[in-house]
């Protein structure tokens, strides 16, 4: 069976064999949804208003919150219409544009927490040489890594997916288009397509993991020699947050990506979707914003300049 076989697109079932639950989650995505653009779009602002925040750490901080808001947009909106009302279709069109984003932005993510994990190795265990050593040119470059790695994923998973022979039903089984879902609506042989996605997943989710872990491994025998109490704590906050967000990011991901067919990632796969499109992107601002003493400050300057030029 040929994918023109439907020009109309696909069938996102998502929630709908629970009809009462999905009024109940239409708005509470819409509510995490509104936290996520807030979040987000508050730590890029404080990042480009902000002198004291013009730092390595900030740049590669407000990268993250523009990524997670692309991550969110891509897939929420639709997610919200879906949940809606009956019409549960999504366009080829939609589908295809869906899926080159998610999978570019999610690419892009991975490796980034691998950049943000190199800068806080950096500033605790190389504190005199930081500024030479992640200097903002290295910033760009490392950014623009991370994008065209994701860029690149995108391009070379994207094709092969949507070549599969899909079955007439076309019906998927989750609230957005993704590679696990379409190899499982796939009625050929797609053995080649899951060792793709495994040795991808492996490279942008366990190698990252073991980049991250190894870094991390170094800084607490720097934070044992700090003589600062508040140093040592600040350390902590800030490298704690960075692992939570890591491990909530690449868990859910490599559930879902390492083994596409498994009867774990089809039963449970659209929940650690719904995690890591939704809450993670909403989580991720808090994390960070919550514990962090310099982008409370900021937003404090922010709103008091508010404020003042509200006066006049």
């Amino acid at each position: 069976m040929t994918n023109e076989s439907f020009p109309v697109g696909f069938i996102l079932l998502g929630f709908s064999e629970w009809p009462q639950v999905e009024v109940v989650l239409f708005w509470i995505v819409i509510m995490l949804y509104l936290v996520t653009i807030l979040g987000n779009s508050t730590i890029i602002l404080l990042s480009c208003m902000d002198p004291r925040l013009y730092t390595p750490m900030y740049f590669f901080l407000s990268n993250l919150s523009f990524l997670d808001l692309c991550l969110a947009t891509a897939c929420v909106p639709q997610m919200l219409s879906n949940l809606w009302g009956p019409d549960k279709s999504i366009t080829y069109a939609g589908c295809v544009m869906q899926l080159c984003v998610f999978l570019c932005v999610g690419a892009t993510e991975c490796i980034l927490l691998v950049t943000m994990a190199f800068d806080r190795y950096v500033a605790v265990c190389q504190p005199l040489r930081y500024t030479t050593i992640v200097h903002r040119p290295l910033c760009w470059k490392l950014a623009i890594m991370a994008w065209m790695s994701g860029l690149t994923e995108s391009l070379i998973l994207s094709p092969v997916t949507l070549q599969l022979p899909f079955c007439p039903h076309h019906r998927l089984d989750d609230f957005l288009c993704e590679i696990p879902v379409l190899i499982r609506l796939a009625c050929g042989d797609t053995s080649i397509n899951e060792w793709q996605l495994t040795i991808s997943a492996v490279i942008f989710t366990m190698v990252p993991v073991g980049l991250i872990l190894t870094s991390y491994g170094r800084i607490p025998q720097a934070v044992g020699k700090m003589k600062s109490e508040e140093g040592r704590q600040k350390v902590i906050a800030t490298c704690s947050s960075h692992l939570l967000v890591v491990f909530m990011f690449y868990g859910t991901v490599a559930m879902v990506y390492t083994d596409p067919k498994t009867n774990f990632s089809s039963k449970y796969g659209k929940f650690f979707t719904f995690f890591y499109t939704v809450v993670t992107p909403m989580l991720n601002p808090l994390i960070y914003t919550l514990r962090n003493k310099e982008v409370k400050d900021a937003l404090q300057r922010m709103l008091r300049k508010g404020i003042r030029l509200k006066k006049y």
